[in-house]
């Protein structure tokens, strides 16, 4: 007797060919993402090439009571793409153009696959650039709207939240909508835009995104400090933060995360000490300015060899080796793996969960080097999973402590990793039942059969 999901698959055949595969290679490459999560292969893999191609797959998936994961580049830390139920697998990965650009309203649309890497290779000669920035190269839009991402530069430009002006979204029946728009503000009906940023393919596909641009600045400056102690660090963050002053980006290393750094990413001059790292844009002027106020306040605070990227290629150098933290984590202790925790409080919180996280880790006998967006009141620490039958078990536990501080302290238990299966536990506790069953309501109202991306973001 033929299942429901091969019904579909000799169905999308019609339209899609041998872009629809049932290959063992690519189910298995799309069983699972950047996380710890067991894998689940999907029963097969569907490559889509327009908006009107995953509408009409999803209304055969609908009819039909088949699961449907959105995939992008499988970079999710949280089991986003992990196909918990089988299904269908849909890959936006080959709808990577970018359809329109305005230099003159510094925004343009573009399809889910395309990378930020690409958007920006792109936009390069325009003059604009999109700033939102994950920490790989390799993360999509359309993956990065999902999830509601933001990154190291979200201190000065935004989140996705705040960069999405509008998206093209396929729904579980089949319909295909249009939200929002190109202008930088509307008072008209209900916002579904920010409904599905941030929505992680539960509730609709996104297939186009309208983004608003930001001049590439005339000026650029990086610069790193070091501190005697972690504590010096943050409050200098705190200080800085409250000052006003207008920081690009601004990142912590704890002394353990330094050390990696320093042996990955071959960095001179600087010490396994907690760290800040620098970036600050606009004017020449401005940028001085910023950045002599910012040195200022870090000396105050014990802040050690403010030291300046005095050009392009050292800025770049910089910046990679902290982008490359979770790598460099790795290279530390050879034969574990990597959980990523996230965490996020309010600025005047940061020390109290930073060090209070410290506490824990040295607590649980791991070894879990802290790096974050600090300016933002977002950190996180990379668990060293050791290979031992409870290695997993502990650096789960070690992470519900550090996410349960955050939240006593009115944080969140995920600033920009999203939810997907990670997080569900916790999301009762940080919104309450009476806001997680609207949520509920939502999600049955556009997707009735629970076809779309199913065990992310509920419990059940």
């Amino acid at each position: 007797m033929s299942r429901p999901v091969d019904t579909v698959i000799a169905a999308a055949r019609d339209f899609l060919g041998e872009r629809i595969t049932t290959n063992a290679g690519l189910r298995d490459h799309h069983s699972h993402g950047q996380d710890t999560q067991p894998p689940v292969l999907p029963d097969a893999v569907a490559f889509i090439e327009t908006s009107e191609e995953a509408a009409r797959l999803l209304g055969l998936c609908n009819a039909h009571g088949v699961p449907v994961v959105p995939w992008g580049a499988g970079t999710s830390l949280e089991g986003h793409v992990t196909p918990v139920r089988g299904g269908i697998t849909l890959d936006l990965s080959r709808m990577d153009q970018v359809l329109s650009i305005s230099q003159a309203d510094m925004d343009c649309r573009v399809q889910a696959g395309i990378t930020r890497e690409q958007l920006n290779a792109y936009l390069r000669d325009q003059g604009l650039f999109f700033p939102v920035d994950p920490g790989t190269s390799s993360c999509t839009i359309g993956g990065m709207s999902a999830t509601r991402a933001s990154g190291t530069n979200a201190v000065r430009y935004g989140t996705m939240r705040e960069n999405v002006m509008g998206l093209t979204v396929a729904l579980a029946d089949g319909r295909l909508i249009r939200t929002g728009g190109r202008v930088r503000k509307s008072a008209t009906g209900y916002d579904l835009t920010h409904l599905f940023v941030g929505s992680e393919g539960t509730l609709g596909v996104i297939t186009e995104i309208q983004l608003r641009l930001h001049g590439v600045p005339e000026a650029a400056s990086a610069a790193t400090c070091q501190f005697p102690t972690l504590k010096d660090a943050v409050e200098s963050v705190i200080h800085i933060m409250q000052a006003g002053i207008p920081v690009a980006r601004i990142e912590l290393l704890d002394e353990v995360g330094m050390e990696a750094c320093i042996a990955y990413s071959k960095l001179e001059g600087l010490r396994a000490m907690p760290s800040l790292f620098f970036e600050f844009h606009g004017t020449k002027a401005s940028v001085k300015e910023a950045a002599e106020m910012a040195e200022e306040l870090a000396v105050h605070n014990n802040g050690q060899g403010f030291r300046w990227a005095t050009d392009e290629t050292e800025r770049r150098k910089l910046w990679q080796a902290r982008h490359d933290a979770l790598w460099a984590g790795l290279a530390m202790k050879p034969g574990h793996t990597g959980l990523a925790t996230d965490a996020v409080v309010p600025i005047s919180m940061l020390n109290e969960a930073i060090l209070g996280a410290k506490e824990d880790i040295a607590a649980s006998g791991l070894t879990a080097p802290i790096v974050g967006h600090v300016g933002d009141g977002n950190f996180h620490t990379v668990i060293l999973v050791p290979p031992e039958p409870d290695g997993l078990a502990r650096a789960w536990e070690l992470d519900k402590k550090i996410v349960a501080r955050a939240l006593a302290l009115g944080g969140s238990c995920s600033g920009e990793h999203g939810v997907g299966i990670g997080k569900r536990e916790f999301l009762a506790q940080e919104h309450g039942t009476e806001a997680l069953a609207v949520m509920r309501s939502l999600k049955t109202a556009l997707d009735p059969k629970g076809i779309l991306n199913p065990g992310k973001i509920f419990l059940n």
